[in-house]
């Protein structure tokens, strides 16, 4: 049997390293966003994450006009256009040969291969950040969980290195496949959505009842070993889908019911539509576009109702922008 420096070292696919974070857990990080999600959130702030391949974008500001991409295309999915570059993506292969011919980097590609050990040595340039703000490295998606292998030896690694990690998930993924990055994980980053079953399977894909049956196993797995020492659970504030009082406060009854004691914060996290952007570039039409940024005084009022289901409400806190409640939507 090979011993383990002989073993192939394991790849991943990300999407990006954003540097200089300070909303993916305490002090200042760099949070590397995994590609490949098991959830279709209508809401989802990064579509580019959520294909578990590589994907190619037209970035109008840096084309040249060329066509250069067209002609490189083997199973003609491009057309040039009045208003640019359009990609027929039933029919693109992913072959990302447009990418390598464009000579402007027009056609950008979301995601790339990277092995565990260059992943780590490259968020270790930010170590003297992390060591002077006591932050660290979060793991974030996409869907970490889709790639445990990969993500755990870079968790293993970075705690191997003394550095604060972060896990951030949305729970929706084989129990084995969790587990073997809680005991490598200083904080987890647990999102809970909705609690109305059928709500959740419209509204991202997928049934809640996996996401809280890895929670209980979440608390257990503490219990006996523990790790993580933090947990957080994440609430996204979105809209006409999360955003009313019946969900907030089922979720911090659970929370309450379940996790009494063990969590030390909890998020909601209001909406914004700064992406929309992203959607266009990927050829998809979303469905939340047309949304405005959550009230400040809805938002507030729904911390209150956070904090009366919880027995310590002092967990609980609002973050993300918001608009004075007289505005228009």
């Amino acid at each position: 049997m090979p011993d383990e420096q002989s073993l192939p070292e394991k790849r991943g696919l990300i999407l990006r390293i954003q540097r200089m974070s300070t909303e993916d857990g305490p002090g200042i990080r760099s949070t590397v966003f995994f590609k490949g999600c098991s959830l279709r959130c209508v809401w989802c702030h990064n579509p580019e994450s959520i294909s578990a391949r590589p994907e190619v974008h037209w970035v109008g500001s840096r084309c040249i006009g060329c066509m250069s991409c067209i002609e490189a295309c083997p199973a003609g999915a491009l057309k040039g256009t009045g208003s640019g570059i359009v990609i027929d993506r039933k029919a693109c292969t992913g072959c990302l040969r447009c990418s390598e011919a464009c000579p402007s980097t027009a056609m950008e590609v979301y995601g790339r291969h990277i092995s565990a050990g260059d992943l780590v040595d490259e968020v270790l340039k930010d170590r003297v950040y992390f060591e002077k703000s006591g932050g660290g490295v979060t793991l974030s998606g996409g869907e970490p969980t889709q790639q445990a292998d990969f993500a755990g030896e870079v968790l293993k690694s970075l705690k191997a290195q003394g550095i604060h990690t972060a896990l951030d998930t949305c729970g929706q993924c084989p129990w084995d496949r969790l587990e073997k990055l809680l005991g490598h994980t200083d904080l987890l980053l647990y999102d809970l959505k909705l609690m109305d079953e059928e709500l959740h399977r419209e509204y991202t894909g997928l049934c809640v009842s996996q996401i809280l049956r890895n929670l209980v196993r979440v608390r257990e797995f503490r219990e006996k070993t523990g790790a993580p020492a933090q947990i957080w659970i994440r609430t996204p504030i979105i809209p006409f889908h999360t955003d009313n009082a019946e969900n907030i406060r089922a979720i911090g009854t659970y929370i309450r019911d379940t996790l009494d004691g063990m969590v030390a914060r909890w998020e909601l996290c209001a909406f914004n539509n700064l992406c929309a952007h992203k959607y266009d570039g990927l050829g998809i039409d979303w469905t939340c576009r047309g949304y405005g940024l959550v009230r400040a005084g809805d938002l507030e009022r729904l911390g209150h109702t956070a904090a009366e289901a919880l027995s310590d409400p002092g967990v609980v806190h609002i973050s993300g922008a918001t608009r004075d409640s007289e505005e228009e939507s």
